[in-house]
């Protein structure tokens, strides 16, 4: 059997969501594709920790990557999720696409987490059940809810063709916790406070307050990754986030930054002087849609969900 799961993008609370604020994470139309009728050719840390000894499907994770690049996506997620949905179809090709999130989800965010120490899990959820989902943690689980992109608002993908390594910044953030609690607890705060900002303006429809809670996070992370030796906010970000107000709308790091991806959100497109701004510093848009379907069956009659993308 077939399974594809998407990749996402994490719009809002980066790195807050891991001492219990909410994040903000929709799916993305580019899926790793799982197939268990031929054996996996590399086998992740994630599908290793969640499979054991048990043989790996293969996967083709080629949509949620630039060559040998990551786009920041949430590939090893996807891959997890498409995996272990393949296997469970396997055993039940009826399985609908609720029952089938429901079935691996916390069986792939408790792997993700074993394979890389930690981590909140939103990107396992965006995979498993795709849409706009707004999570927080509650004690050892993730609490989820849906949640709807205001209409009004333009968001695009940027990618700048490099690629950073979320466990070691988010290892460094950690560092800060233990050798400055009270710098730490300031900072996250900041960040925390504008993470439930976007979440309240999510719930009203309100597509201003929205870029208004996550232009204050670029301000918040920025901050933060200074204080804890990391670059969560790049000077590049940071210049198209000031060309970005002129025109009403913010540009923020996706996830945990870095640099690799970053998203435009506004009231309109780009304008074509931000879209300058953006080739010369190396960023070039990403070809997807938000609120995408989650992990599915891919049967006989499908075609590449891959294809569908713009």
């Amino acid at each position: 059997m077939k399974a594809a799961a998407p990749g996402k993008l994490v719009l809002s609370g980066a790195y807050a969501v891991l001492f219990g604020a909410p994040a903000v994470v929709t799916a993305v139309d580019r899926y790793v594709v799982a197939d268990s009728e031929a054996p996996a050719a590399f086998i992740t840390p994630e599908v290793r920790a969640a499979l054991g000894d048990v043989p790996a499907p293969a996967f083709d994770a080629s949509a949620l990557r630039d060559g040998d690049r990551k786009l920041g996506l949430g590939s090893s997620a996807a891959i997890l999720v498409a995996s272990l949905a393949a296997l469970a179809l396997d055993r039940d090709a009826a399985l609908t696409d609720a029952a089938l999130a429901a079935q691996v989800f916390e069986r792939a965010r408790l792997a993700h987490r074993s394979a890389q120490g930690g981590g909140s899990g939103i990107d396992v959820a965006a995979a498993a059940y795709g849409g706009t989902l707004i999570a927080h943690l509650q004690g050892h689980a993730l609490a989820i809810e849906h949640g709807s992109l205001p209409s009004t608002l333009c968001i695009e993908a940027w990618f700048s063709g490099d690629s950073s390594s979320t466990p070691d910044m988010v290892r460094s953030v950690r560092a800060l916790a233990e050798t400055d609690a009270a710098a730490f607890e300031e900072l996250m705060g900041a960040q925390t406070a504008a993470a439930h900002q976007a979440v309240a303006t999510l719930a009203a429809g309100n597509g201003a307050g929205l870029v208004a809670a996550l232009d204050a996070q670029v301000d918040a992370l920025h901050s933060l990754g200074q204080a804890a030796g990391v670059p969560i906010i790049t000077p590049s970000v940071l210049a198209l986030r000031d060309a970005s107000r002129s025109q009403g709308g913010t540009t923020l790091a996706s996830g945990a930054g870095g640099g690799d991806s970053v998203l435009y959100v506004g009231n309109s497109p780009p304008s074509p002087a931000l879209v300058e701004l953006r080739d010369n510093f190396g960023y070039r848009p990403l070809a997807l849609r938000l609120e995408a379907r989650g992990v599915h069956a891919i049967t006989g009659s499908d075609c590449d969900p891959n294809l569908s993308a713009p």
